[in-house]
């Protein structure tokens, strides 16, 4: 276990400048993981490809993400949070320009691998040092920060991708990181903390290895079930592939003096609730704004603009309640807030189901607000208990450990919401062919509502005394 010199006491406050900057590059990372996907039709045209090999963009980018983080930790203990994430932040800008500057598909995906070494080294070291650096009790102002991004990015992102396609370029939708980049890298020297550890073990490069094995066959297994035509022996491989190595994995990490991933964390109820139910709860929560737009096109027949204006009203529920759910988690506590938004959320997801072409607009509109009222209340509880009970020694263990979890559970959203649409497709197109388009879409959200059940049970489980440290003011 590395030894890290003594940060200074914590004053019962945090800096919030330190938190809004992790918070932008956190906007950067999933930004970019996903606004790809609406200018898709023009990078083909420019790169002389079909539109659908721009997917292997999208999964380069997400590969080296997922691989990179749980590496992440090691590094800040090794030559120091303000280093790491300065030079990360260097990279994942120099690595946009790259990507606005490729002529072909191949030089764009090893320009953005680059950029997904850069985001796998960012966020968990910015992170690290917000934790470290607040008293618990400050803990939900704190994490209140780092939550927006994962709230706001994945809804703006297909409207903001198609008007810099539409009225600019696709160069554009790299190139705007290059201002916010350069200002966080010169924010990144003044104000995180020069803290560093005294001794520091020697990697676990087996464990890497493994891990990294498991977790790319994994990305693109899932990869492959959500394209069309599927090559279900690859994706039979693939999966494979990642569960043997994950199972060797899970070993080293047992057994190993010092392994890459700490799983000690996972002894703690709060930390292994906010993770178990958590990540189930991501991986639903993040199949919603895939779906929204193309039930809307394909199932209601509406322009991509039409679509995504109505999904904007998930983005507006996120915006306008989020200043609530601090006080809410203070007033109710963690275990009440998360039965109530899990819950909540399983029942829109059934009252999505129930949405057709008839539906008035207005309605529509309620539904996806509450969708997202409810969708930043859930992750703004999770973010904030899963490290409530971490003691500080162990924090750098569980933070690469949460980050691996959640950007596995993050990718699998698509994944698993495509694999989902399909199957129920494929049942409908012979036990009912006279059924509407938007019936596929119907049954999916259906079955989203009912994996929302086990993250209900796991917040029931939970002491209703959970995550008392943090709620205190």
């Amino acid at each position: 276990m590395a030894q890290t010199e003594q940060a200074p006491p914590a004053t019962g406050s945090f800096s919030r400048t330190l938190a809004l900057l992790v918070a932008g590059t956190y906007f950067m990372e999933i930004l970019d993981g996903t606004i790809i996907s609406t200018a898709a039709a023009a990078m083909a045209q420019d790169l002389h490809v079909r539109p659908v090999d721009i997917n292997a963009a999208m999964t380069s980018y997400l590969i080296t993400l997922a691989v990179g983080i749980p590496i992440s930790g090691w590094l800040a203990e090794r030559f120091g949070a303000r280093r790491v994430f300065a030079v990360a932040i260097a990279v994942f800008t120099v690595a946009s320009v790259l990507c606005a500057a490729s002529p072909t598909l191949t030089t764009l995906c090893l320009a953005r691998m680059l950029q997904g070494l850069g985001g796998a080294m960012m966020v968990p070291v910015g992170r690290l040092v917000v934790l470290r650096n607040t008293d618990r009790k400050q803990f939900l102002e704190a994490i209140a920060y780092l939550t927006w991004p994962a709230l706001i990015a994945p809804v703006v992102a297909p409207a903001l991708g198609g008007l810099l396609t539409t009225y600019a370029s696709w160069h554009w939708i790299f190139l705007l990181n290059v201002p916010l980049g350069a200002a966080g890298f010169v924010l990144a020297w003044f104000v995180v903390p020069a803290v560093r550890a005294q001794h520091v073990p020697p990697p676990d490069w087996l464990g890497f290895l493994l891990c990294g094995i498991s977790l790319a066959a994994l990305v693109l297994g899932m990869e492959q079930v959500g394209s069309a035509p599927t090559d279900w022996a690859a994706v039979a491989a693939l999966l494979a592939v990642a569960v043997l190595a994950g199972v060797l994995a899970l070993l080293r990490f047992r057994l190993a003096r010092h392994p890459l991933l700490d799983l000690a964390a996972l002894r703690i109820p709060t930390f292994r609730a906010g993770n178990a139910g958590g990540g189930l709860y991501r991986l639903v929560i993040n199949a919603v704004p895939f779906l929204l737009p193309l039930m809307f096109q394909l199932g209601f027949g509406w322009s991509a603009f039409e679509a995504g204006l109505m999904v904007m009203a998930v983005f507006a529920g996120n915006v306008l309640i989020k200043p609530a759910t601090t006080p809410l988690i203070r007033r109710f506590g963690f275990r009440a807030v998360l039965i109530l938004s899990n819950a909540g959320g399983a029942a829109v997801l059934v009252l999505c189901a129930l949405l057709n072409p008839s539906t008035p607009l207005a309605v529509t509109a309620v539904v996806l607000f509450a969708s997202g009222v409810l969708r930043s209340i859930g992750f703004s509880a999770y973010n904030t208990v899963q490290f409530a009970d971490v003691p500080a020694p162990k924090m750098s263990g569980a933070n690469t450990l949460s980050s691996t979890i959640a950007q596995v559970a993050t990718g699998l959203g698509v994944a698993v919401g495509a694999l989902v649409l399909r199957a129920a497709q494929a049942i409908l197109a012979t036990a009912a062919p006279d059924a509407p388009e938007v019936a596929g879409y119907q049954w999916t959200f259906a079955v989203l509502a009912l994996l929302m059940l086990y993250p209900v049970l796991e917040a029931v489980r939970m002491p209703a005394h959970a995550g008392e440290a943090v709620r205190a003011r």
